[in-house]
């Protein structure tokens, strides 16, 4: 096991961060802490590292207990959000500072450093300084600092959420490339669900300080454990039960008071009635390069969102006010006790 952390809960006066988490990360594999703001992601990952000392539980790093050890102990790289490189220092310096505080001779050091730079795809620019970089760039010289004194795991709070869209996107990719090169035990703090799905190999979905589910991209997104998860996890409809014809009926035995949660992708929208449907009204209708999304107004004035290939509705025959048609290929049936 890479990473094991067992009951662990961290205290703030009288604000539970972290409350009773238990997490394991299998060697080798990419996980992602993925939560809202004071979700306690960021404590959790901290805990890991040392920077925070848990009150109760216990945590070990490769098979071995980090719970008392120091930060040096621990041996992990940690990477913050904001880069945090040493600005009088060129790129291989800040590279070369962990190797240097562990005495490592000067050659080593050179091959070592050379080595980084061509991995973070930066060979050439190691005698420049942070500020004579962009954003993306100094970012992989953080994550080359951190992977040089060859850490046991590798810990990222929220590395790519200072940097611009485009950017992030191409790191995202750049990180789950560079994992499956190096197989570092890794564990990412992020609050981008897009971001989560698409460099983790299992996501930690944390709210209040508790695990509300872990599992796969996958089965986060296609099997929601709650209410919470399904509305943090992409875009969702919520709609009281009968508002909107189901597939299959929806969930049978589903609580009186539960609602129907659907996904926009799983609304069918029609220009004439079908088995099923309810009638709507276009409200807005928008190009999301191949898809559609639609704004449309049910009866009862509750607006909800459909995302439609473009194939599928002759969006030139349809404007504001014009009456469509609406059923679920799929929904989920929740009582809502969250907020999304």
């Amino acid at each position: 096991m890479g990473i094991r952390v067992a009951n662990v809960s961290k205290r703030f006066g009288d604000f539970r961060a972290v409350d009773d988490v238990s997490v394991d990360v299998e060697s080798g594999s990419l996980v992602a802490l993925l939560g809202p703001s004071g979700s306690g992601k960021s404590t959790l990952l901290r805990l890991i590292a040392g920077l925070e000392e848990a009150d109760d539980g216990r945590i070990w790093i490769t098979g071995e207990e980090a719970t008392g050890r120091t930060v040096q102990d621990r041996q992990v790289g940690f990477v913050f959000q904001h880069f945090a490189l040493f600005k009088h220092r060129t790129v291989r310096q800040n590279v070369s500072f962990g190797l240097e505080l562990r005495r490592w001779k000067r050659e080593a050091i050179r091959r070592r450093v050379d080595e980084l730079l061509e991995l973070v795809q930066l060979q050439g620019l190691g005698n420049r300084y942070p500020s004579q970089l962009s954003g993306g760039q100094r970012q992989r010289v953080a994550l080359a600092r951190a992977l040089a004194v060859q850490p046991r795991v590798l810990l990222l709070d929220e590395p790519f959420s200072a940097l611009d869209a485009k950017v992030r996107k191409e790191l995202r990719a750049w990180l789950r490339n560079l994992h499956d090169e190096m197989h570092v035990t890794t564990v990412i703090v992020t609050h981008d669900q897009e971001e989560a799905m698409e460099v983790a190999d299992k996501i930690v979905v944390m709210n209040n300080g508790k695990v509300e589910q872990i599992g796969t991209p996958a089965e986060i997104y296609d099997h929601p454990s709650s209410p919470f998860v399904m509305g943090f996890i992409g875009a969702v409809n919520v709609l009281p039960q009968g508002a909107i014809g189901v597939a299959g009926g929806g969930e049978a035995g589903a609580p009186a008071e539960a609602q129907l949660f659907v996904r926009p992708h799983d609304v069918e929208v029609f220009t004439e009635p079908q088995q099923g449907t309810v009638p709507v009204e276009l409200r807005r209708i928008s190009h999301r390069g191949r898809d559609l999304q639609a704004e449309l107004v049910m009866a009862d004035g509750q607006v909800i969102t459909a995302q439609i290939p473009r194939e599928q509705l002759a969006f030139n025959s349809v404007s504001a006010g014009c009456r469509l048609h609406v059923r679920s290929r799929e929904a989920r049936a929740f009582v809502p006790d969250y907020t999304i």
